[in-house]
């Protein structure tokens, strides 16, 4: 009796603070509406003043769109305004689908002269089919002179309903024939997030996923089905490095292709209750118990990591690569008149262990501005797979196998940067073409290289000097602050030599990964996506770990705490008769 008068007597005394609590949060919300009022008025009053006495013309579209990205900027990178004239772009990343010629551009400046580039036309394009291809400069659409267009205003006329009609004519280096024009018709144009799967290192099924659109986990479902039928296959690898994520629901199904109908595989928990949501799969499986492995890097991201991150609470799959980029946010649609939309980020997701990925607290800055990470090694809390494994909440997705990061050196980055592959590419297929070789045995050859080595003008490869400009200032740091000396400058002299670069020595140097570039930018020409990912995928440390620990009996099992099956007994000896 007494314990029950004195937990009543408590519940009072908690009633009794509760009460002003909730009397000052709906005070709160009262006067926070009332900010928000007089804010916008105060906002819509400058504005209005502004037009009205500036000295010069105001641009109020432009004025008023710099207001809301300011404002947006300050929240998070992933809530945005996205204007009418954008919203198309939008929906077609969403959908996959758009109208026009299917082609990828480039604008770029060459000889002192701008111009719009064709830079990779989609496998089976309209753009393909009529002849387009990789290096061609577009002069003309229907008529048009586009000398002076950017690649945003090319490529909204090339753009437009299916079955419209349209010209294009282009410049095509390396061909005696370089002014060409090709008429052909708009398509709807379907972005293939599966550009390629097939067989690799005799026994694994590869399957390539780009994005998370639409059609992504269709085209996934409809790949591993068919390498199933394979007899070669025992194992797959879902490869997902450098996707950026997109649809959420494409991630869940995709999931749901390895394991149970009704699996959990992701929570998403928001300011209020009509944001939070729990996503199962809905659909039977394709193969629940077959060996398979999932890629990432640091590109790997949303849509991506759900699927990864799933993966790997559920103990389905073996993660391989490199810490992935760690988006654990939601984002939604919400329209806006004239067209316009709101991309607004509702909720952060939890995958199935309970742990959130998101790598960066976008409501909290370092005294320097920087955004703070929302966890550290040491204050990262520990949850567990569906078999025990600890995994830890935020900084994206850690994989199970680690593959050490290739670091991008500054000769490789200077030869991208200015375009050096993409255009001695478009010279070899135009000489070479009919001697270059399946993707799947294309080799950059001795020949070949030494052929870039020889495209390359020296006077004009431009390095990034930072080691003769940060000596340049060193140099001067000396002579300020009084330590140069004539013993001191020849040191300076005698450095500054040894560290002139030698073009002829730095490409064999960095051959490997220069190489690389170059095959990607053949094969594109002549095998598109397709063809990049099947040449890239045979020379692959990432699904040489997989091939490693595939073929290493128990290690599968070992690295998820599976249960093996104890092996079948067989009698020694036969009971005689």
């Amino acid at each position: 009796m007494k314990k029950t008068l004195k937990y009543l007597a408590w519940a009072c005394v908690v009633a009794a603070l509760a009460a002003p609590v909730a009397l000052a949060d709906e005070d709160k919300a009262v006067n926070d509406d009332a900010a928000v009022a007089r804010s916008l008025d105060i906002f819509n009053t400058l504005y209005k003043e502004l037009n009205t006495f500036y000295v010069d013309t105001i641009d109020a579209q432009k004025s008023i769109e710099n207001a809301i990205n300011a404002m947006l900027d300050d929240i998070d990178p992933y809530t945005e305004y996205i204007p009418a004239k954008e919203a198309e772009e939008f929906m077609t990343i969403s959908t996959g689908e758009y109208g026009g010629i299917g082609s990828y551009l480039m604008e770029r400046t060459i000889d002192g002269k701008k111009g719009v580039y064709i830079s990779g036309p989609y496998e089976g394009s309209p753009a393909a089919r009529a002849g387009l291809r990789s290096g061609d400069r577009i002069i003309m659409i229907d008529g048009d002179s586009t000398d002076t267009w950017t690649s945003d205003q090319v490529s909204k006329h090339l753009k437009g309903q299916a079955n419209t009609h349209l010209t294009v004519t282009v410049v095509r280096p390396y061909d005696e024939d370089s002014i060409k024009t090709f008429s052909f018709n708009r398509e709807t144009i379907s972005v293939n997030p599966v550009p390629y799967y097939g067989v690799t290192r005799d026994n694994i099924g590869y399957i390539d996923l780009t994005t998370f659109n639409e059609k992504s986990a269709q085209q996934v479902r409809d790949a591993l089905i068919e390498l199933k039928q394979d007899p070669r296959v025992k194992n797959i690898v879902l490869d997902l490095r450098s996707n950026g994520g997109g649809i959420v629901e494409g991630a869940i199904q995709i999931v749901g292709c390895f394991v149970p109908k009704g699996t959990q595989v992701l929570q998403m928990r928001g300011r209020d209750k009509s944001s939070e949501r729990t996503y199962k799969t809905t659909v039977d499986p394709v193969d629940t118990e077959i060996p398979l492995v999932v890629l990432i890097d640091g590109g790997s991201a949303s849509a991506s990591e759900i699927t990864a991150g799933a993966l790997q609470d559920l103990d389905r799959a073996v993660v391989i690569g490199t810490r992935s980029f760690g988006k654990g946010l939601v984002q939604s649609t919400r329209s806006l008149p004239y067209d316009g939309m709101l991309k607004v980020t509702i909720a952060k997701y939890y995958i199935p262990s309970g742990r959130l990925i998101q790598e960066v607290d976008y409501g909290n800055r370092n005294a320097d501005g920087t955004y703070k990470k929302t966890t550290t090694d040491s204050t990262a809390r520990v949850f567990y797979t569906a078999h025990g494994r600890e995994v830890r909440e935020g900084g994206g997705i850690d994989p199970d196998i680690k593959i050490e990061p290739r670091e991008l050196k500054r000769i490789v980055y200077n030869i991208m940067r200015d375009h050096w592959d993409f255009d001695f590419a478009t010279k070899y297929v135009a000489e070479h073409g009919n001697e270059i070789a399946d993707p799947a045995d294309f080799q950059v050859t001795d020949e070949i290289f030494n052929e870039f080595k020889s495209f390359i003008n020296a006077d004009k490869f431009e390095y990034d000097k930072v080691c003769e400009q940060q000596l340049a200032t060193l140099r001067k740091t000396a002579t300020a602050e009084g330590y140069m000396n004539d013993s001191i400058e020849v040191q300076f002299d005698r450095l500054e030599q040894m560290l002139k670069h030698d073009l002829d020595h730095d490409l064999d140097l960095h051959r490997r990964d220069i190489a690389y570039l170059i095959g990607q930018e053949i094969m594109e020409r002549l095998y598109y996506q397709r063809g990049q990912v099947q040449n890239a995928i045979k020379d692959d440390e990432y699904i040489d770990a997989a091939k490693k620990m595939f073929d290493n009996p128990g290690e599968y099992a070992r690295i998820l705490h599976l249960k093996t099956k104890p092996a079948k007994k067989t009698s020694s000896s036969k009971k005689k008769k």
